[in-house]
């Protein structure tokens, strides 16, 4: 492409001249914030990109640093800036798990859910293992079954990754623990990465030991014989959830992304509004 058309194309968008890695990069990803801030007074345009189209913004959220990110998106930074591969600066802030930068660019305006081909926000918090960025993005409104071109949604990556916790946030906010992507589920995931903790936390919340992928396997087919995963789902094969875990599967199913907020409303005694929010039963003191 002409180097005037892509000029133009970027001063069309609002984004300024297309250039080599700026003082302004620079002093925003190394958090530096009084020289940018002089850099800003004196002129510096803060909605440069360099040739992979990467604004400061987004090199302050790569890095984390939260008051180069204020800085900016005071001097007028656009908040969903994209980058060679489409990513905003929200997507940059939640895989660097980066929480104060997530506020920032949630109080300024950032797109929840940018349409992307690629990862979304909250995909990029599951595959950094941030599971406060999960919860956060969550609460704001996250799709929890958009799916990426290579994973799927968002509980596919964080098993994929081993982050248990970011996978027990996704499910206990009401992800579909048997989602697939070519048939291939997050227990999919799990037994290739021979997790016998993720394994169980999928089981425990409806997870399909019988489901077939696009290549008619099962997750145990992705583990070792004898191995503990193989031994786990083998274990999960022959001996069904008992009809107490089958009753709290179909409610949470049931309430789907309701539950959480629901079931801690339920008129029921505390032990079974902890059974059904898959938290540790209160300690009766005697």
């Amino acid at each position: 492409m002409d180097w005037y058309l892509i000029t133009a194309l970027c001063k069309a968008h609002g984004l300024g001249f297309w250039t080599d890695r700026s003082a302004v990069h620079e002093a925003a990803a190394q958090g530096r914030a009084f020289q940018l801030q002089q850099l800003i007074e004196g002129g510096a345009a803060v909605n440069i990109v360099a040739v992979d189209s990467i604004t400061p913004l987004h090199e302050a959220c790569i890095q984390g640093q939260a008051q180069c990110v204020r800085l900016l998106l005071d001097a007028g930074a656009q908040v969903d800036a994209r980058n060679i591969d489409g990513s905003t600066p929200l997507c940059d802030a939640c895989a660097a798990g980066s929480l104060d930068c997530v506020k920032l660019l949630l109080e300024y305006g950032a797109t929840v859910n940018p349409p992307l081909f690629t990862f979304s926000p909250l995909h990029e918090a599951c595959m950094g293992g941030n599971s406060d960025c999960v919860q956060l993005m969550i609460n704001q409104g996250a799709h929890m079954e958009a799916h990426d071109c290579h994973y799927g949604t968002p509980l596919h990556v964080a098993c994929a990754r081993q982050h248990y916790d970011c996978a027990k946030v996704l499910l206990n906010a009401g992800a579909n623990v048997n989602a697939a992507k070519l048939h291939e589920t997050a227990l999919h995931h799990a037994a290739k990465a021979k997790n016998t903790d993720l394994i169980e936390l999928l089981v425990e919340f409806g997870g399909n030991v019988y489901a077939t992928d696009n290549l008619n396997k099962k997750p145990i087919h992705y583990t070792t014989l004898g191995s503990p995963s193989y031994l786990c789902l083998e274990f999960f094969e022959k001996y069904p959830l008992s009809l107490q875990q089958i009753s709290r599967v179909a409610v949470r199913r049931i309430l789907g992304t309701r539950a959480h907020k629901v079931v801690s409303r339920l008129d029921l005694p505390n032990r079974i509004i902890s059974f059904l929010s898959y938290i540790p039963a209160p300690v009766i003191e005697i």
